[in-house]
């Protein structure tokens, strides 16, 4: 089996590796919300981060030097805003609808695209415009400001949103030239100090199950982590991005089956139109980066 994945096109193994993320993800938030009925949000981000460390282990010591690196100041700028990302999107999925919370998430693209416009002085032209347009818009579709109510949860998912785009742009940076592993790795080694402080004002010990689901928890987050590395290593964003929309179903259809939320048709679509808006100007800035290089 090895022998032939290795064997495929490297954008196929990309694929390969974007679906295995977004599988470990979708998990990994049906793991919070069961979760959360015995501890804090902050509490799991901790047991997410610890325990995900230690399922790297056995990689780093087959590794020696693996985590050796001349880019140390990269790593902290995404272990901040991942920390941050991370923390705010366990609140969002713990407090509000899972369908409502990724469609917020996945505007990450579109704040990483309006940042770079803002504070790097990128200049975009009318269709990237009019994709930024339609993603926002499809945001609103989702919040629908002044019918639903601006819950903890939503804005802490708009937060994650954010800081999701900062880590985004990183990890970019990053695996052109560290190991995906070691991008994957330091993130959790980074930020698990901070998350247990940030536990220790709201501690509680988890039950025999709790602990199971706390270590699951830490093992998806690995797996995701190694395999969205893996993908952005392999491909461009245009090429993997379309396929985390498995994410956007296996979520949806969790909410619906374990935790008995409605999935309204104004969130459907409009997670659709964030998704193909941020699909667009990921395909946009593939084109206009190899006509740069030209």
């Amino acid at each position: 089996m090895q022998r032939y994945f290795a064997s495929l096109p490297q954008s196929s193994r990309a694929v390969v590796w974007i679906i295995v993320s977004s599988s470990a993800f979708a998990t990994m938030w049906v793991l919070i919300r069961y979760a959360s009925r015995e501890m804090h949000a902050f509490e799991i981000v901790f047991f997410r981060n610890i325990f995900g460390t230690l399922a790297l282990v056995p990689m780093l010591l087959g590794s020696p030097g693996l985590l050796k690196t001349s880019r140390m100041g990269v790593h902290l700028r995404r272990g901040l805003s991942g920390f941050v990302a991370t923390v705010a999107t366990f609140y969002a999925v713990a407090h509000a609808p899972l369908a409502t919370a990724l469609s917020i998430n996945y505007t990450a693209p579109l704040f990483t695209t309006l940042g770079a416009v803002l504070f790097l002085g990128e200049r975009i032209r009318a269709r990237r415009v009019v994709a930024l347009g339609a993603g926002f818009m499809g945001m609103l579709m989702v919040l629908r400001p002044g019918v639903m109510p601006m819950t903890a949860g939503v804005s802490a998912a708009m937060v994650s949103a954010v800081f999701t785009a900062v880590s985004l742009v990183t990890v970019r940076s990053l695996v052109g030239t560290e190991d995906s592993r070691a991008v994957a790795a330091w993130s959790f080694i980074l930020i698990t100090p901070p998350s247990l402080v940030l536990a220790a004002f709201v501690w509680t010990w988890p039950s025999a199950l709790g602990w199971l689901i706390a270590v699951m928890i830490g093992g998806a987050a690995a797996v995701g982590q190694l395999g969205m590395a893996r993908a952005f290593q392999l491909a461009e964003a245009s090429a993997v991005l379309p396929y985390d929309f498995v994410r956007f179903g296996m979520i949806s259809a969790a909410g619906i089956l374990l935790f008995g939320e409605r999935l309204d048709g104004w969130t459907l679509a409009g997670g659709a139109v964030i998704l193909g808006s941020s699909i667009y100007i990921a395909v946009r800035e593939a084109q206009l980066a190899r006509s740069g290089r030209a």
